[in-house]
């Protein structure tokens, strides 16, 4: 199998890859997408964001993305913010929503899951950022996503969440940075490169 490495990409000239991969990873309509894709251009423009993708180093394919990872710093006046506010208020959570970095979209091609590229592409997200913590949304249930989150020190703090125009209901989870084990660079999963910006 070719070689995948985690690396920098501009989140905005690859948008539709990278949607690609959402909708097979997360089940997307194309409606969905559609609606996805606006919101992805509109926070590649913000300020600090970090995206990173796990990309194939070599053979015909070298250089596509199979996974992807994107967040910025937390700002209360964005849309996610705003939806889970109350819920981490209720919770007396809710000074999670300030000095987070958020983490948005963290996403694996089927294929190439249980590689620990999630692993890979979260802790280099997180790796050096100038926040306190780093919050996250996740399907509430005992679901792989869950546990690599709890795995990096991620507890849950409120939900079940709902958000709009969707019938799954989810947790916020959040970790003080650095995560363990993870300092100015991310450690990277056994049989793949360091992490590169």
């Amino acid at each position: 199998m070719d070689d995948v490495v985690i690396r920098g990409i501009d989140l905005a000239s690859r948008a539709g890859e990278l949607l690609d991969i959402q909708a097979l990873a997360f089940g997307l309509t194309d409606d969905d997408i559609a609606v996805r894709r606006q919101i992805v251009a509109r926070h590649a423009g913000y300020p600090g964001v970090r995206a990173f993708g796990a990309v194939l180093a070599t053979g015909p394919r070298a250089g596509a993305a199979v996974g992807f990872g994107y967040g910025m710093p937390n700002n209360r006046s964005h849309w996610w913010s705003t939806v889970i506010q109350p819920y981490l208020e209720r919770a007396d959570h809710g000074e999670w929503l300030d000095d987070s970095f958020a983490i948005t979209e963290l996403h694996v091609l089927p294929a190439f899951q249980k590689r620990g590229l999630g692993r890979a592409l979260l802790t280099t997200l997180v790796a050096g950022v100038p926040c306190k913590r780093s919050i996250l949304s996740a399907i509430e249930g005992r679901t792989p996503a869950r546990r690599l989150y709890h795995s990096l020190g991620y507890t849950d703090l409120a939900g079940p969440v709902r958000f709009p125009g969707t019938e799954k209901p989810y947790v916020v989870m959040g970790a003080p940075l650095p995560l363990p084990g993870v300092s100015g660079g991310a450690a990277a999963p056994s049989g793949l490169p360091r992490p590169r910006p």
